[in-house]
């Protein structure tokens, strides 16, 4: 049986990944903080099936001492500070847990087990002020925030432990991928949430930010299998996984509204609170590579993704099944 190690397991990424494993068939280990007040929310149906080790990016000794418990044929890293305008407020500890934390999962791997294969999460914000549209995994980067430096990192010392120790190390370069397990703090569940709460009475307006700001958005489920397609390659790369086409937040405001039947014009403040210090204008990914050589389609369109998260936040927070 293969077995795997899963950092940020508690997160959207760790809970579709530890379901896709243990389909697979996989002994799927999680790692957690050991004073973590994450939720177990995500991952309560499948948590008897999980078996847990304590490991902080933090702290290299709790990293090697998880890996020689856990014994993984894989390891998937994805904690990490991953809330954008969090990395403003707390850009030292973004850089500890996003960038030189993966140098201390790494150093330790190569120390118990060089032989384990690792999944670095990497993110599109490494391209920010993009140099060229779309991007690919060649494209130049430019991140336009402390969490896209951090990432920048993280990114890098993975492909130089890969080229100077030989070790079996891929990243995946993850445009936005949402779900109805994504964290209220990203704009796409803070829309989902929002339109569920004005359509169920419980509030009456929603307040954004920046309504042109453009992304690649997918869908979280999707995107976990090019995490597991990577580590089954007989070498080791970086892929871009995206959907490649693009939607403004205008666009998701107005699906989300319309699939409870109301007019976002009576319910949307523009507030400048929610502009970011530095914008990232159009994100968009080319994942031709990821289609040529694992073989990867996204399943679930734009307007699916939006319509299975406005009905999932209307279900939670009616306590009743929504309309189909």
């Amino acid at each position: 049986m293969a077995s795997a190690l899963i950092t940020g397991i508690t997160g959207q990424d760790g809970s579709y990944l530890a379901e896709l494993l243990l389909g697979k068939g996989y002994e799927v280990w999680g790692m957690v903080r050991r004073a973590s007040t994450e939720s177990y929310e995500r991952i309560e149906h499948i948590r008897d099936d999980i078996r847990f080790v304590q490991g902080d990016l933090l702290d290299q000794p709790s990293l090697t001492a998880a890996l020689q418990a856990a014994e993984p044929d894989e390891v998937y890293n994805l904690a990490a500070q991953s809330f954008v305008p969090t990395s403003w407020q707390q850009p030292v500890l973004t850089a500890e847990f996003t960038a030189v934390g993966v140098t201390r999962m790494l150093e330790a791997i190569r120390q118990v087990n060089p032989r384990i294969r690792v999944y670095q999460a990497s993110s599109s914000e490494m391209y920010g002020k993009v140099r060229e549209t779309p991007q690919t995994e060649l494209t130049p980067l430019y991140p336009r925030s402390p969490y896209g430096v951090a990432k920048c990192y993280g990114h890098y010392i993975t492909v130089n432990y890969r080229e100077s120790y030989d070790m079996h190390c891929s990243s995946g370069i993850l445009f936005n991928h949402e779900s109805p397990r994504r964290g209220l703090e990203f704009v796409t569940r803070k829309v989902t949430d929002g339109v569920a709460r004005i359509t169920l009475g419980l509030a009456t307006e929603l307040r954004l930010g920046n309504l042109d700001a453009k992304r690649d958005w997918g869908f979280a489920g999707d995107y976990v299998r090019a995490m597991w397609l990577m580590l089954q390659q007989d070498e080791p790369d970086d892929y871009v996984v995206a959907t490649g086409e693009t939607h403004t937040v205008g666009r998701l405001v107005d699906l989300a509204f319309a699939r409870v039947g109301l007019d976002p014009k009576d319910h949307v403040v523009l507030d400048p609170a929610f502009v970011r210090p530095a914008e990232v204008d159009l994100l968009v990914g080319d994942p031709a590579k990821a289609r040529r050589v694992l073989g990867w389609e996204p399943e679930v369109d734009f307007e699916q993704l939006v319509n299975m998260m406005v009905d999932a936040d209307v279900e939670r927070l009616s306590g009743r099944p929504a309309a189909a």
